[in-house]
């Protein structure tokens, strides 16, 4: 059986060239040859068996009867299902399996990647799994569960931000449940091409947002890599394709290039006595196309297109190496990064030089140790504390415990902000891939690494919270500074401070780039002074509300405050308005939503010019009559306008809606979901409005379009089935189209009406208990 990689936006790495080494290293080199799954459509017994050969390569024990127990388990319980591709699912976890396994995790970590959807997916339960295989697999498999009913596609912030604390929180009690959803989400994106258009796009953008952000800050860089190349072949087919032929135009001569400089390379570090392995690559598409799109360059300009890589076996070997390089070719200047001195935050350590080839062609060249290359392709994964390695002893923690400090800062800072929105702008912050670092050193020679564009404040506040609270002045080598001064690496940094100091400015909010100043800084202001910002805040709403024509505490009733705080993720009302007061919030968004409810339960069947009239002033609303709105839908903000359903994705009542301001034909309502939504341009997203449901009783008797996609094991009598449902429901079918893959998939298209989403909820529930059904999905554009 041979292994395949599935397209990820490489070319094939020509085979390293080895240098003396010894057998310890040539071992290491053996075994480290990438996250590998065998193709589609192998059998599960011979995937198993693959699964059991790369166990057996590292695990000190021969004994795996808990993992063969997992895969009979979850294949008895995967036995009725299918994947898209028509395999049996059971394909899909022995890949997760294998995936770790090639990672290295212990068994109950396999035993769960194995078992990671059998409670989602089947009858089998916690309690049974805890039974079967112990309390640590069946926490991994809770973990996993939980981390598959996050929903990441949804755009509400509040809604988003709980998400992820739970994904957070889960990583927390356990690491290795992220590193099983890795895997996971790592073999759906190899499968990906047996998704509908619309599936595509959206594992494609949830990967790009989460998971690759996460891998890298883990600094798993083989899943990291491949996550990035594959979501922008997919989320960019186009781009990806016109950067594959680009880069494919040259293989040749590039791949000629590359083996000369590994040659000539080779000699000189062979002349040297120096034991290295050597090997040279094109660098992956994903990281092509971001360093084009963000210094506005071609392909041409990239400077590091080209990378050598030469793997030694000691630091000091690193550093002669890199002497060596710099003797042969002439070094670009400000292309020297010393990552072995100063790791990267997720502990990547490695020396970084680009320099010009004999022919005038830039490439760089990357030297490290043989450990530092386990860490920088497998993160935390390389020295886990649970993994069991040849020796049968536990690896120090000390490595992953230092990976772990990014996750305990982020729970740190969900304990410390009840503001949603401020939480999600902190963690996009934090995962932003497209920063650079900045390496300054404290008076005691102490290494702080910064985002790129970093002043003295962040500098303040990385060494305490308190140094960044009393500060009053700094000094960069030796000479006073401004607060604002932009950080440079190498710079040697003294703060200065007072205990006669106030306390931050609102102004460093502005001048900060560190995730970490910025939620000091905000912290400072709602403790310290939360009193102050109460009353602030509170003069500011009421400001607001009587501009309006409101008197605020009419407005700030119990049942309208229960909106806010669900909106924008606070505890209680004080809170909100700490957040107005301190700046954190707008008082024109609190309270156009406490008139917004105030309004609809009031006057929910005004006409349009009366809600205008009201909300701008001229007229005063509670004095309007109720009256029937109208076509069951409101549209916020535009009135006396016609209002159409979108055709391609049909919404009906109880769907999450939102409007869309067309040319001359008013506004289109959408479901929140409709690829159309999902894929829009920026541009375009700026004529989208609010819109919501409001039926009156006449127009709950209504039908609405539905269309839905039905996919199936096709067998004799499924149709028969599938509309058997449809006529005890008197539900009319006004369309059907069928079609069958070579695999035996069926693929139904139907067309009918309904009153409700919930009456279409009932239709599915009903279809999906059909023999053979393996899947079904609204039509969404």
């Amino acid at each position: 059986m041979s292994d395949v990689i599935p397209v990820t936006g490489m070319e094939e790495n020509k085979a390293p060239q080895t240098v003396g080494l010894n057998s310890d290293a040539r071992q290491l080199l053996k075994k480290d040859s990438g996250l590998t799954t065998p193709c589609d459509f192998t059998s599960p017994e011979d995937l198993f068996e693959e699964l059991r050969k790369r166990v057996l390569r590292y695990h000190p024990s021969d004994d795996l009867t808990l993992i063969e127990k997992a895969y009979r388990v979850a294949d008895d319980a995967h036995q009725e299902q299918k994947r898209k591709s028509g395999e049996p699912y059971i394909v899909h976890p022995l890949c997760v399996g294998i995936i770790l396994a090639d990672l290295e995790m212990d068994k109950e970590t396999i035993c769960a990647g194995i078992l990671h959807d059998v409670v989602e997916d089947t009858d089998m339960t916690v309690d049974e799994i805890r039974k079967e295989f112990g309390s640590d697999v069946a926490l991994l498999v809770d973990g996993v569960t939980k981390l598959g009913q996050v929903d990441y596609k949804v755009e509400k912030v509040e809604i988003q931000a709980e998400n992820l604390r739970k994904m957070f929180l889960a990583m927390a009690k356990d690491i290795r449940v992220i590193i099983i959803k890795l895997a996971d989400r790592l073999h759906n994106m190899r499968t990906l091409e047996y998704m509908r258009r619309e599936k595509q796009l959206e594992k494609a953008s949830e990967t790009m947002d989460i998971y690759a952000p996460i891998a890298q800050r883990l600094g798993i860089s083989r899943i990291k890599t491949e996550l990035d190349d594959l979501a922008l072949r997919y989320w960019k087919p186009g781009v990806y394709q016109e950067l594959v032929d680009e880069v494919n135009a040259k293989k040749m001569q590039r791949e000629e290039f590359v083996e000369d400089i590994v040659d000539e390379v080779r000699s000189h570090i062979e002349g040297a006595g120096i034991k290295a392995e050597i090997s040279g690559r094109v660098k992956h598409y994903f990281s092509i196309y971001k360093k084009m799109v963000n210094q506005d360059k071609t392909l041409d300009q990239i400077y590091d297109l080209f990378a050598i890589r030469i793997i030694t076996g000691s630091v000091s070997d690193c550093y002669a190496s890199l002497g060596i390089i710099h003797e042969m070719y002439k070094p670009i200047p400000g292309r020297f990064k010393d990552y072995i001195a100063m790791p990267k935050p997720n502990m990547y350590q490695s020396l970084h030089t680009t320099v010009i080839g004999r022919d005038g062609t830039p490439f760089e060249i990357q030297i490290r140790t043989y450990e530092m290359h386990r860490v920088a392709e497998y993160g935390i994964a390389a020295h886990w504390k649970y993994k069991e390695v040849s020796s049968g002893r536990n690896v120090s923690g000390n490595q992953e415990e230092e990976k772990l400090t990014w996750l305990r800062q982020i729970l740190e800072w969900q304990q410390d902000s009840s503001d949603n929105q401020e939480f999600m702008s902190l963690l996009k912050s934090d995962l932003d891939l497209f920063s650079e670092s900045v390496y300054c050193f404290s008076p005691q020679g102490d290494v702080k690494t910064l985002p790129n564009g970093s002043c003295t404040i962040d500098f303040a506040y990385s060494v305490h919270s308190a140094v960044g609270n009393k500060m009053i002045g700094a000094r960069v080598n030796g000479k006073l500074v401004p607060v604002d001064y932009v950080l440079k690496n190498g710079d040697r940094v003294e703060i200065i401070t007072s205990q006669n100091s106030k306390g931050p400015s609102r102004d460093w909010l502005k001048i900060v780039k560190s995730t970490q100043a910025k939620n000091k800084i905000n912290q400072w202001f709602r403790k310290e002074l939360k009193t102050d910002n109460i009353e602030h805040g509170k003069e500011l709403a009421s400001q607001y509300a009587k501009a309006k024509g409101y008197v605020l505490s009419e407005l700030a009733t119990p049942e309208y405050v229960s909106g806010v705080l669900t909106k924008y993720g606070f505890r209680d009302w004080e809170s909100v308005l700490a957040a107005i007061g301190h700046g954190g919030l707008k008082e024109g968004q609190v309270v156009n939503k406490l008139i917004d409810q105030y309004q609809k339960d009031h006057f929910k069947n005004a006409t349009d010019e009366e809600v205008l009239a009201a909300s701008s002033g001229t007229r005063d609303y509670r004095d309007l009559k109720e009256r029937g709105s109208k076509g069951g839908i409101v549209v916020k903000g535009i009135h006396d306008v016609a209002v159409h359903f979108a055709k391609c994705c049909s919404p009906i009542p109880g769907d999450e809606i939102v409007g869309y301001v067309t040319r001359g034909r008013g506004v289109t309502v959408h479901r929140t979901d409709c690829i159309n939504i999902i894929s829009m341009s920026e541009t375009d997203r700026e004529r989208l409005i609010e819109a919501e449901w409001q039926l009156t009783e006449s127009e709950k008797n209504n039908t609405y379009s539905a269309e839905l996609n039905i996919y199936a094991e096709n067998r004799t009598g499924l149709l028969v089935d599938i509309s058997r449902v449809f006529s005890e429901r008197h539900i009319d079918i006004g369309q059907m189209n069928v079609r069958t893959s070579k695999q035996g998939t069926a693929t139904m298209e139907v067309s009918f009406s309904v009153h409700s989403v919930e009456e279409l909820n009932t239709l599915i529930a009903q279809i999906r208990k059909i023999r053979n059904v393996l899947d079904i999905e609204r039509k969404t554009g």
